[in-house]
């Protein structure tokens, strides 16, 4: 039977993931009056992109993926993007060592975990650029304990299993740094939520779809639909979040904002190899990323990670990528056509054209036999057992497509804020490094939509404590970034 119910809410944020989660506490944590909902189409949160099997578990802060560090046709080794994203994670960093001093928050230890960040390369051209890049990187403080090696008995220390086997006087080379971090995203986003359910005035309902969005004076009025016995609701809200993942671009269609016309989506499915065989599992206590393969996207970085999830260690390899038209792991087929529209088709087209490349790419790695996978490991781990392996589906990312004035369109990997003028509606599109540096992008969008307020006293005193050091600075000054970095650490128990 349906009914109409009308609520009213501050915010409205849609999908029960990392990204709303944060904001919701940050907006919480400046202001305690808010009145606000997360709506979640699933049964609970954190069951996309954010559950710790639908992706790498990665602190991403430049410590060790190449694809974050471009080398130029001269040799030269370009570390703004990694110095950027580093700084990002520190503010994350801030922003979970704060939550931690709160008991109704619990343990940092059931969400992150110290597991050193190494990158290795194979071949003279490789073992060159990471020389450079190591050469680079660790002229800046962010980077100033990393370790680079050529000598195979020193790398048998660092990554044993990826040394059992292997070729004696091949060419490798590898860094690494002991601060790097695993993190169970799907953990981190249910304390987020357990945390809010303790505030008042805030509500997270599950089995919600966003049926309906419409402009109005106050803000919007979204219409939602609950999925398990089929009536309807009216929420009126001053602001409204859309940050449901691939989820993301149909809804901001929807809101018809002139900010959301020409943007599409590329959607890219994603496995891994797992490997639960704890002999095999204590030799490898590493995240170790390498070279993609050419024509292979950033995101296809393959990489052997130590995964720590629910207490539990595990190896995971990959990713290695897949194409389906769905924008969500539990989405339709429909998704990818449903979202063409007038206004995004030619940069669709553009993008379609300029990338014949990875299509073939992609369509080879659908094709690929569970041996062609192992294959790809034996280059980590020359000793590979089959039966220590399985696959695992892991979750759906979705790139942005975007207008460009030359090429008409561009596939830009990453993640994109899209808000309105008015700051009344925002979604967040894209992927990686997303969930690493989410604070950071929720600031931003504090900044963007909140702007008045966030130039308040008030909320200026509070972002003040709850983050002592923001990027530029801890970007620039070497003392304060040890300082700051160094406190986080201890109180979220990451003993390096």
């Amino acid at each position: 039977m349906t009914q109409n119910n009308h609520e009213t809410v501050d915010v409205l944020l849609v999908g029960a993931g990392i990204m709303s989660a944060t904001l919701a506490v940050l907006l919480k944590e400046l202001d305690p009056g808010l009145k606000l909902e997360i709506a979640e189409l699933r049964e609970s949160g954190a069951i996309e992109s954010s559950n710790p099997w639908n992706n790498a578990g990665t602190g991403h802060a430049g410590l060790c993926e190449l694809n974050y560090t471009p080398q130029a046709a001269d040799g030269s080794v370009d570390i703004k993007k990694a110095v950027n994203i580093n700084t990002q994670f520190e503010v994350s960093k801030q922003f979970w060592s704060y939550l931690c001093g709160k008991s109704a928050f619990g343990s940092p230890k059931n969400f992150i975990n110290s597991v050193p960040h190494l990158s290795f390369v194979r071949g003279e051209k490789d073992v060159g650029f990471l020389k450079a890049r190591f050469a680079e990187l660790s002229q800046h403080h962010a980077f100033a304990d990393m370790e680079y090696s050529e000598d195979a008995a020193t790398m048998a220390e660092w990554m044993p299993l990826m040394m059992q086997g292997r070729a004696a006087g091949e060419r490798i080379a590898a860094t690494r740094a002991l601060n790097g971090t695993d993190v169970n995203f799907g953990a981190l986003t249910n304390q987020l939520l357990q945390y809010l359910a303790s505030q008042g005035g805030t509500s997270v309902s599950y089995n919600q779809k966003v049926t309906g969005l419409l402009r109005t004076a106050q803000g919007w009025d979204v219409t939602i639909k609950n999925s398990q016995d089929g009536s309807t609701r009216s929420v009126a809200a001053k602001f409204v979040f859309l940050g449901a993942g691939g989820g993301a671009l149909p809804l901001l269609q929807m809101s018809g904002i002139e900010e959301g016309k020409g943007f599409g989506g590329f959607p890219v499915s994603g496995q891994w190899l797992r490997c639960d065989n704890q002999d095999v599992v204590k030799l490898h206590q590493a995240k170790v990323y390498s070279q993609a393969e050419v024509g292979a996207p950033p995101m296809s970085v393959p990489h052997l990670d130590t995964r720590v999830v629910d207490g539990k260690t595990s190896l995971l390899f990959g990713p290695y990528a897949g194409f389906t038209t769905k924008f969500l792991k539990h989405g339709s087929f429909l998704d990818l056509p449903l979202s063409v529209r007038p206004s995004n088709i030619g940069p669709m087209l553009a993008v379609a054209r300029d990338n014949m490349d990875l299509t073939r790419y992609l369509i080879k790695e659908v094709l690929q036999s569970q041996d062609q996978r192992l294959d790809a490991l034996r280059k980590f781990y020359p000793n590979v057992k089959a039966e220590d392996w399985r696959l695992e589906i892991a979750g759906q990312r979705v790139q942005i497509i975007k207008k460009d004035a030359k090429k008409g369109g561009v596939l830009q990997f990453g993640t994109e804020l899209v808000a309105a003028e008015d700051g009344s509606i925002a979604a967040l599109l894209g992927a990686s490094p997303g969930a690493s540096v989410t604070v950071s992008i929720m600031l931003n969008l504090i900044e963007r939509c909140f702007a008045e307020q966030a130039g308040s006293e008030a909320w200026a005193t509070k972002l003040k404590e709850i983050f002592p050091a923001r990027e530029k600075p801890l970007e620039d000054d070497a003392e304060l970034y040890r300082q700051v970095s160094t406190q986080c650490s201890a109180n979220l128990q990451l003993n390096a």
